[in-house]
C-alpha cells in the first residue's frame, strides 16, 4: 500500500517524475539550432546592400574585369572563354539567392509596418477618447459658466446702475446757467 501511494496514475514514482520547479534538461538535437531573427537581420542587411548604388558599381566592376580578363588575357589564363557560361551561371546563382533574401526582408518590413500600424491605430483610438472626454468636460464647464457671473457682466451691470443714478440725480432745470432765467417751452421738447 505504501508503494502504491508514491505512484501516479501513469505508473511513474515520485522519484522519477520531473520536478515542476526545475527546468527539464536539454534534449540532444540532430539539427543545429539557429536564430531566425539573426537570419532575418542578415537578409535585411544583404537586401539593403543589394539596393544601393555601391552594389551596382561593384557588380559592374566585377563583370567588366571578368569580361576583360577572359577576352584580353593569354589563352591558358582564361577561365571562362567567349560564351561566358561560367559568368552566366554566377549571375544566375547570385539572382537566385538575392530574390528570396529581398522577399524575406520585405516580409519582415511588412510585419514591422503592420505592428506599427496597429500601435498607431491604438494610439489614435486613445487620442480620440481623450479628445471626446475633454470636449465633454469643456461643454460642462461652459454650461456651468453660464450660471456664474463674470467680470464683464458685473462691469456692464455697474455701468447701467451708474447711468440710472446719474439720471435720477440730474436737476430738472436747464443744464446751462444762462438758461436758468428763462423757462422752457413745451414745444422745445
Amino acid at each position: 500500500m505504501a508503494s502504491e501511494r508514491g505512484r501516479s496514475p501513469s505508473g511513474a514514482t515520485a522519484a522519477t517524475r520531473p520536478r515542476l520547479d526545475q527546468p527539464l534538461p536539454r534534449r540532444a538535437r540532430l539539427l543545429p539550432e539557429w536564430d531566425p531573427e539573426a537570419f532575418g537581420r542578415l537578409s535585411e542587411q544583404i537586401a539593403r546592400f543589394l539596393g544601393t548604388g555601391r552594389f551596382i558599381v561593384w557588380m559592374t566592376v566585377v563583370i567588366a574585369v571578368w569580361l576583360v580578363w577572359n577576352v584580353a588575357a593569354p589563352r591558358p589564363l582564361r577561365f571562362d572563354p567567349y560564351p561566358f557560361i561560367f559568368l552566366t551561371l554566377m549571375l544566375s546563382l547570385q539572382a537566385s539567392y538575392a530574390a528570396p533574401l529581398i522577399l524575406l526582408a520585405q516580409n519582415r518590413q511588412a510585419d514591422r509596418d503592420r505592428v506599427n500600424l496597429e500601435q498607431d491605430r491604438r494610439q489614435n483610438e486613445r487620442s480620440i477618447a481623450d479628445t471626446e472626454y475633454l470636449t465633454r468636460e469643456i461643454a460642462a464647464l461652459r454650461a456651468g459658466l453660464g450660471e456664474v457671473t463674470t467680470r464683464d457682466w458685473i462691469r456692464s451691470e455697474l455701468q447701467d446702475l451708474v447711468r440710472d443714478l446719474e439720471e435720477r440725480h440730474r436737476p430738472e432745470g436747464p443744464v446751462f446757467p444762462a438758461d436758468r432765467g428763462r423757462g422752457r417751452d413745451i414745444d422745445d421738447r
